[in-house]
């Protein structure tokens, strides 16, 4: 029984009847050795089945073979697939939305809209205010500071400047200015001083004439033209500052000598000498005044230079006596004196017969040098003088203003600038101030 049990044949009469029902079944049929097993396994389980099991290792489990990754064609573009649905039996409901959260109810939903069309409108009006009342006038009163400073450059950088390379890097500062301070700090007329001293100082070298002297022309307000040594100009150029120097023009000067007559009180009251620098201004008072030129604080012409002064024929007639008496009695001793001088002389009378080679000229002219000045300055010193004397002078003056003194020459008046006195008036001043 055992030897059919696991599988021995001792003889083939001797097999066990099969109990299958199946006849047809060979013995080796390996359905039934599995079979077989099985059974002999339940047959000799005993006490110790439990252990046996126990220490039985679990079936290993396969890992799922991976599956290959399709080819992608080179024409083919990527297709995205879009995520899976939930079955509406397996969303939360009324609980947690993804990852936590509670899905809010319709309530709260409108306040949650509410709040945010509450802070939209905050945000708004805070932007608005801060624009409004903030941002706003102070970016005004930055380009009003900007157009300020470029005011300031313009006035400055002009002409012959116009393109100066500093104006335009001036130019591009006060652009980039990011703050009223900022714009307000950018010195315009340092720079613009220093260009136009280079520039001007070019134009003396380059405009003097063979005198050594240039005209100045003052353009701003009214015109007006200065003839004046390089030196003086020089000096001139280096103490003004830009607000000058952009208006004026240095140029070589053309200028005319005209002879006007005069009395003695238009003629700076005689006391006005050859080389002495005066200025021209129109009467007041004469008829021509207000239609002739606009009446102000400054000279119609500035700076003109003395050339020659003539005095009238009637004040070189001489006629002077001088007597003196002396007598002394002494013990019926008499002893008397007397002396007389007298002088009768025509001034002109001895300029003609020095002129005529009558008499020496070397002396007519050592004795009668300057003896119009001589006279006029004794009537000074003597403070008398013959107030009726006309003075013909010759003025050095600039082209364009001699339309003018030929039409005004009986209504213009000479004056004499201290700052350019001649030496009786320095002398003068001295005295009195020191």
């Amino acid at each position: 029984m055992l030897d059919s049990i696991r599988g021995k044949k001792d003889d083939e009469d001797k097999k066990s009847p099969d109990l299958r029902g199946n006849n047809n079944k060979k013995d080796n049929d390996p359905d039934i050795g599995e079979r077989l097993k099985g059974m002999v396994s339940r047959v000799s389980k005993g006490k110790d089945a439990d252990q046996e099991d126990e220490k039985k290792e679990p079936p290993k489990r396969k890992m799922p073979r991976p599956m290959p990754r399709p080819i992608k064609k080179a024409d083919e573009s990527p297709r995205l697939r879009p995520p899976p649905k939930k079955p509406d039996d397996k969303k939360p409901k009324g609980g947690l939305g993804g990852f936590g959260r509670r899905v809010p109810d319709d309530d709260d939903q409108r306040t949650l809209i509410g709040a945010a069309v509450f802070a939209v409108i905050f945000i708004v009006l805070i932007g608005a205010g801060y624009y409004f009342f903030v941002y706003s006038p102070y970016q005004e009163a930055l380009g009003t500071a900007k157009q300020a400073k470029i005011s300031e450059v313009n006035a400055y950088y002009k002409g012959p400047l116009a393109t100066d390379p500093s104006g335009i890097d001036l130019r591009l500062q006060i652009d980039s200015a990011q703050t009223v301070e900022q714009a307000n700090a950018i010195d315009v007329l340092t720079p613009a001083t220093t260009a136009w001293r280079n520039y001007q100082n070019q134009q003396i070298d380059s405009q003097k004439d063979q005198y050594g002297r240039v005209e100045i022309v003052y353009t701003a307000g009214d015109q007006k033209n200065v003839i004046t040594k390089v030196a003086d100009a020089q000096t001139l150029v280096s103490q003004a500052d830009a607000a000058v120097l952009s208006n004026i023009k240095i140029k070589t000067p053309d200028t005319l000598a005209v002879p006007i007559l005069i009395n003695r009180t238009m003629a700076a009251g005689g006391l006005i000498n050859v080389g002495n620098s005066v200025d021209v201004y129109l009467n007041p008072s004469s008829a021509n005044a207000t239609n002739t030129s606009e009446l102000n604080n400054t000279p119609n012409i500035s700076g003109a230079t003395v050339l020659a002064i003539l005095r009238a024929k009637d004040s070189g007639t001489i006629n002077a006596n001088k007597t003196h008496a002396q007598e002394i009695a002494i013990n019926n001793f008499i002893s008397s004196s007397a002396r007389a001088e007298s002088a009768t002389q025509d001034v002109e009378s001895l300029l003609q017969a020095a002129a005529a080679n009558n008499w020496n000229q070397a002396e007519v002219s050592n004795n009668l040098n300057a003896y119009g000045w001589k006279l006029s300055d004794f009537e000074r010193s003597s403070n008398l003088g013959d107030l009726n004397a006309e003075y013909l002078i010759l003025l050095e003056i600039p082209r364009e203003d001699a339309l003018f003194l030929i039409k005004n020459q009986y209504n213009v008046i000479l004056t004499v600038p201290t700052q350019e006195a001649p030496t009786w008036m320095i002398n003068e001043l001295k005295s009195i101030y020191s």
